[in-house]
């Protein structure tokens, strides 16, 4: 049985597909230690979307990074680190939550991000009300600018 080798025009193509879906890709900027808190729904109308419903893995930026409004719609992988409190001395879930800035963290805003009730919960016992994080901004990166 011969094995046949793919026509040379069809592997370059092929590897001109792959590269551009690599160049293509969220890269991660390196993690900044701060807090948490969460909000409970309505979750619209938001800052940054008015009344458009952006789903529920979402986030309120706090000034420290809200950048003015530049901040909507930038993603941040969040990581519970511990606790703030004795009351919930071991709030972490050991997940990680990926959410989408969509507002701005109200005046006298506990956290440095306020995740939505779900997104809180997927990283910490919400019972802890604050906690400890780590979170990074991921960047689309484009090839070949």
């Amino acid at each position: 049985m011969a094995v046949t080798m793919p026509n040379k025009e069809i592997l370059v193509v092929f590897l001109a597909i792959i590269v551009a879906g690599l160049a293509t890709t969220m890269v991660p900027v390196a993690g900044i230690s701060g807090t948490a808190t969460f909000y409970t729904p309505p979750y619209t109308p938001s800052a940054c979307f008015g009344n458009a419903a952006e789903g529920t893995t979402i986030a309120a930026a706090s000034e420290v990074f809200w950048d003015g409004g530049a901040a909507c719609g930038d993603r941040y992988v969040v990581t519970c680190t511990g606790a703030t409190n004795q009351g919930v001395p071991h709030p972490c879930t050991g997940r990680s939550v990926t959410v989408k800035i969509v507002d701005l963290c109200p005046a006298g805003c506990r956290g440095t991000i306020d995740l939505s009730q779900e997104a809180f919960a997927v990283i910490a016992d919400p019972d802890a009300g604050k906690i400890d994080i780590e979170y990074t901004k991921y960047d689309v990166v484009a090839c070949c600018s």
